[in-house]
């Protein structure tokens, strides 16, 4: 794996295990008015970043990929609370760093360590010429 490729991968990993952790301590301890139970906010919070957690540890690019439709919901909760809710502006800043380091690493691992494994796509003039020296040779 080249170096660069493995920058974008502990980019990925930090910010991650940085925003389970956040969110946790947020929703569980900080909040001091809890609005929902316990169980919900696990399941709602913490649940969509335990799911590819497996996967970013081990370096899997599939899961940097699919982890981003996950990162989306953590982008918009905290844009969300930066407009709505001016005591916890602070923390949802936070969030909103860490989820955006979160998707550029795992967007950027992703395309890095694809094309090192030759899983990228070719430009579609390279595709089309291949196909038709295919079909053209039978």
């Amino acid at each position: 794996m080249a170096n660069k490729t493995k920058f974008y991968r502990y980019v990925a990993l930090l910010s991650h295990l940085a925003l389970l952790l956040w969110v946790a301590n947020w929703q569980l301890l900080v909040t001091k008015e809890h609005a929902y139970s316990v169980p919900f906010v696990v399941l709602i919070y913490l649940m969509p970043l335990l799911l590819p957690l497996h996967g970013i540890l081990r370096g899997k690019a599939y899961t940097h990929a699919w982890a981003n439709f996950f990162i989306l919901f953590y982008f918009l909760h905290s844009i969300t609370v930066l407009y709505a809710v001016p005591a916890e502006r602070v923390y949802a800043a936070v969030e909103l760093v860490l989820a955006v380091a979160m998707f550029t690493g795992c967007c950027v691992f992703a395309r890095l360590r694809g094309r090192e494994c030759g899983l990228g796509i070719g430009k579609l003039k390279d595709e089309m010429e291949r196909e038709k020296q295919h079909f053209e040779q039978r």
